[in-house]
């Protein structure tokens, strides 16, 4: 995992991780935007509103104190290797970029695969931008962790510990 700053404003961060799902399972979860607000932290709202097979537009509102702001995002999935969302509007964000690359995990054990996920995201608000230096770190990872606890809920226990990896 490395989390890099850029002009001061504009975070970014990557990771990677073996865990003890397949592609398939992970996949669904991270490309069920409809239901982010049932266990996604600091997510309050997530509708879809446009759905095809391999794209989806959905409005989703984010909130933790002192912030509550609502943004529209685009997300094109390519099942079951990537899930990609963009945001380019709304007043909290210049830009927030989500990539979830799904690979094989194990060779001898198909219910694993490797989650390459890289986040990069720069608020309008010089106070927003402010305040996410202090909390940026722990907002990432308890939003993976979110990922894999949701799995864990609809799949049962993972088949085995997720492992960080280098990158």
């Amino acid at each position: 995992m490395y989390i890099t700053q850029i002009n001061g404003k504009t975070k970014e961060y990557e990771g990677r991780k073996l865990v003890g799902f397949s592609m398939e399972k992970m996949f669904y979860v991270v490309a069920d935007v409809e239901n982010y607000k049932n266990f996604l932290p600091f997510c309050k709202k997530s509708e879809v509103t446009l759905k095809t097979e391999d794209f989806l537009k959905a409005n989703l509102v984010i909130g933790f104190p002192p912030i509550n702001e609502s943004y529209t995002s685009k997300v094109t999935m390519i099942y079951p290797r990537l899930v990609k969302a963009e945001c380019r509007d709304g007043r909290l964000f210049d830009h927030l970029d989500t990539l979830w690359l799904f690979s094989p995990g194990l060779k001898n054990n198909s219910d694993t695969c490797v989650i390459d996920f890289s986040l990069s995201f720069k608020f309008k608000s010089a106070i927003y931008s402010q305040l996410s230096n202090l909390f940026f770190n722990e907002i990432v990872r308890q939003m993976e962790n979110a990922f894999l606890q949701e799995a864990r809920r609809r799949y049962g226990k993972p088949c085995l510990r997720t492992v960080q990896l280098e990158r």
